[in-house]
């Protein structure tokens, strides 16, 4: 029940502060599947034990493919998911839905043998499209419940939380596996099967604070709309702006060709983020290295935000975004020549610095070029354009390593995304781009045509 001594008001909407440590501590929760599924624990087990049938490099072309048929399938919800949540008072029924959808396959996991790369991919499909598509509805939850003034502070809360819970849960999973016969487990692999079926638990009950505590205020005209035709119709809608975005972006150059560097260096990242670890374990490295290595990454990332927030205040985040760059395309080609575990640790290391504060850094930058009073629009345009093109960097690895049979060059394939992201970015002209952005709304013709300001 919402205590009004917990809650605050700023510009008519009721912040109730229970509702909200329940909304900080969901990103605690579903972090564990981004840390152990995605980044660490799972990829290692896919081409170590699900896919040790797989001749050469299958297994790990075969997870490749696996992240880009669920990306797909999570750009394609995402205008349904959208208008369900522009539509519905119920988000928090939609959040809970796509929370068990990811939860439950990522305990499954724990029934995925030896040679079960079938039954890997389709559970950790699953997963990704609980654990995407359901932070469509955690987001607007914030949108809903946090004053403006608020929702930097919140969601920042939230990222952090999001750090420090991956990583607890990490670390937790990394002694299972490395102590697995003195805490009692018959054999390494089932110790990691019980990793999986940890993760599922972890997120399901340290998101019942937010399930339990958030209160949503429904109308009849709220009801009336729900329906799965009108969430369609709308969902078409959604359609039709993205097509009028794109029609409109001849008007905003400098954003067009941010978006288009955004999109590659973005795919680069991601990639690198779901690929490296069982790259990692293709080469050669060990297992527990691979884990303890992206252990790392997760609580040297968190401080490293935060001091590269503050280098952004001081050199600007057009060159701080172009230098975290230069430090991937660094990383990429260095795990090119990658033969030992302390290589590992050492790229894990650089991830870690630049990981966070390069993502915040093209937001940032990103919310300086769109249009003046459609944010809403520009923002949930990048953010759909931004998963289809995501399928891209898991596929161009796929194909290289099927065929050149060679890991190595389909690692040194995802240089090209940031090569390419890093020479967009330095033909944008920011200053130039916010005029642009601002001449609709003040009625300045004259802008679009403004001379050159560099950052």
């Amino acid at each position: 029940m919402r205590e009004e001594a917990d809650s605050e008001h700023n510009g008519g909407i009721p912040m109730d502060k229970k509702a909200v440590r329940g909304w900080i501590w969901y990103d605690w929760a579903n972090s564990a599947f981004a840390t152990t599924m995605l980044a660490a624990v799972m990829p290692v087990y896919y081409e170590s034990v699900a896919g040790s049938g797989l001749e050469g490099n299958l297994a790990q072309a075969y997870w490749a493919n696996t992240q880009s048929i669920a990306m797909l399938l999570v750009a394609l919800l995402s205008p349904l998911a959208g208008a369900a949540a522009d539509l519905s008072r119920s988000k928090l029924r939609f959040l809970m839905a796509f929370t068990i959808i990811g939860a439950v396959p990522s305990s499954l996991m724990a029934f995925a043998g030896e040679g079960d790369w079938m039954l890997a991919s389709i559970l950790l499909v699953l997963g990704i499209v609980g654990f995407s598509t359901g932070n469509t509805f955690y987001d607007a939850l914030l949108r809903d419940g946090v004053p403006e003034a608020e929702r930097h502070s919140v969601s920042a809360k939230g990222y952090a939380y999001g750090y420090a819970g991956g990583g607890v849960l990490l670390a937790v999973n990394l002694a299972m596996i490395l102590m697995w016969d003195r805490l009692g487990f018959p054999s390494k692999t089932a110790a990691t099967q019980t990793v999986f079926a940890t993760v599922g638990v972890w997120w399901l009950l340290f998101a019942l604070p937010l399930f339990t505590r958030w209160k949503e205020e429904r109308g009849g005209s709220a009801a009336a709309g729900s329906g799965s035709l009108t969430v369609l119709r709308a969902a078409g809608a959604s359609f039709g702006r993205l097509a009028q975005s794109l029609r409109s972006l001849k008007r905003y150059p400098e954003l067009l060709k941010y978006m288009a560097a955004f999109w590659f260096f973005n795919d680069g990242i991601s990639t690198v983020i779901v690929m490296a670890t069982i790259y990692g374990a293709g080469i050669g490295i060990g297992s527990n290295e691979l884990i303890m290595a992206l252990l790392v990454t997760q609580f040297v990332g968190l401080p490293a935000t935060l001091l590269f927030g503050r280098l952004v205040a001081h050199f600007g985040a057009k060159r701080m975004l172009g230098g975290s760059l230069l430090v991937y395309l660094g990383i990429v080609v260095l795990g090119y020549f990658m033969t030992s575990a302390l290589h590992f640790f050492a790229l894990a290391f650089l991830v870690g610095l630049v990981q966070g504060g390069s993502q915040a850094a093209a937001r940032s930058l990103y919310a300086r070029l769109v249009p003046v009073g459609r944010s809403g629009e520009w923002f949930g345009f990048l953010a759909l354009s931004s998963k289809f093109t995501s399928i891209l960097g898991p596929l161009i690895f796929s194909i290289t390593a099927t065929l050149t049979g060679s890991s190595r060059l389909a690692i040194l394939s995802v240089a090209a995304f940031f090569v390419i992201g890093y020479a967009l970015l330095q033909l944008v002209d920011f200053g130039k781009g916010e005029r642009q952005a601002g001449a609709e709304a003040h009625g300045d013709a004259a802008a679009k045509d403004g001379g050159s300001f560099t950052i």
